[in-house]
Order: structure tokens, then sequence, then C-alpha cells
């Protein structure tokens, strides 16, 4: 019987999830688990030593080395075929999130909300808000809220805030692919696409009456402007709680 494999320590998560070729139309995709993206990043952006990327992912420098040969092989495959790559699963741990001193403490018989939040309505662009306002929810009300701000955390670094902050589902207006996988990870559930007040939305989940498009993205770069629409102003169907 084999020994299970040690968790590899993420001091990173992704900022990207998904990569594809731009002139190559292709439904065949190869998919890099987050601990060799991590390896590739500490070793070939960072310039770490092996076993320097080794203590960091607490791991022997020996898996290292053959974390770092599939990572490549795997761009490579990427690379030379026209493949999309994926940057999903893998044995990870990640490193702490230091979250606010005053964030309100989750009680066992609550389900947390977190909804993307501006000024008293659902912001419309996940990877940018700055603030989630939390919502407590007990015997399919709401009992508890709090505005709690992102400290500068972005794209994939927020799916890490809100499993640090407990929380079993997160309301928005249009994600990105990659934050719907980290979101995933994180055992978030996800309910995209909604608009207008953040107090009505979070209400109406709590009840099991929200309406909400699961097919709703958001394309925009971090320095593009939003075109008129903006995130999550898609054609698709509402969809129930």
């Amino acid at each position: 019987m084999s020994r299970p494999a040690r968790c590899r320590r993420i001091e990173k998560s992704p900022l990207f999830r998904s990569f594809s070729p731009d002139d190559v139309e292709t439904a065949e995709s190869v998919f890099m688990t987050v601990d060799e993206f991590e390896a590739m990043r500490l070793l070939d952006d960072e310039g770490l030593t092996q076993e320097a990327c080794a203590l960091k992912m607490n791991v022997a420098r020996t898996t290292v080395t053959a974390i770092y040969e599939s990572a490549r092989r795997k761009v490579a495959d990427a690379l030379v075929r026209g493949k999309r790559l994926l940057i999903v699963g893998g044995c990870c741990e990640f490193a702490p999130v230091e979250l606010p001193d005053n964030i309100m403490e989750k009680k066992m018989e609550h389900r947390r909300i977190a909804v993307t939040y501006e000024n008293g309505e659902v912001f419309q662009h996940f990877g940018h808000t700055e603030n989630f306002k939390f919502y407590d929810v007990e015997n399919g009300a709401v009992v508890r809220e709090q505005i709690v701000p992102t400290n500068g955390s972005g794209h994939g670094a927020l799916a890490g805030f809100l499993k640090a902050a407990q929380v079993d589902a997160l309301i928005c207006g249009g994600i990105g692919g990659g934050a719907r996988m980290a979101l995933d990870e994180a055992g978030i559930a996800l309910y995209p696409g909604v608009k207008g007040s953040a107090d009505e939305a979070a209400k109406a989940l709590a009840a099991g009456k929200l309406e909400y498009d699961p097919n709703s993205h958001c394309t925009h770069h971090e320095h593009h402007d939003h075109h008129e629409g903006g995130c999550g102003e898609h054609g698709c169907g509402s969809h129930h709680c």
C-alpha cells in the first residue's frame, strides 16, 4: 500500500487559471495542478534553487524535481499543439490568509453568504471588488451582517480570503473562469449574474428564491475599461436557487 501524498504548501494562489491560443479553436485541454504551477513560479519566476523551493513547498527536493518536470511537459504540450492550459486541483495546502481583526465570529448553526458590495448594490466585477458584505443566515433568515474590506486582494486571492472567512456561498455579478475554479476548490457555492440590492439578494438566497445566471462570465482584464453592458449582462436565462 503506497503512502498518501503529502500536501504541497502553496504561497500564492494562481491569479489566472486559464490560457488559450487566440488563433486555434480546440476543445482539448491540458490540466496543470496548482502545485505544479507553484513549482514553476518559485523556480522560474522567483529564481529559487530546488532546495529553497522544496523548503517553501514543504516537500523533498526530489519531489520538486518531479513536479517541475511534469509542469514543463504540460506547458510544452499546450504551446506546441495549441491546447488550452487550465490550472486546477492538486494536493495542496495554502498559506494562511490575514483577515480584518473585527470580522464577526461565525456560529456553527449559521450559513455565511458573501456578496460583492458597492454602495448597497451587488458589485459587477468579482476580481475588482473592494468590499464584501457578509450575511449570516439561520432558518432561512439573515440574522447578522457586516461589510468587510478585501484589503487589496484580487482575483485568485479572493477565494482564499472568502474561505478563511468561513463563507459558504457567494453572490456576485460577472466572474471569470479562473475565479470560478478557485471558488470551487474552496468549496464555496457560486451565484453569479445578480444585480441590484445586495441586501435583497442575500435575503432571497437565504429564502431559496434568488434568481441568478450560472453562465454569467466576466472577460474584462485588469486594465481594460468596461464596455457598455458591463460584467454580468449576458443573454443567458435566469435560474432559481
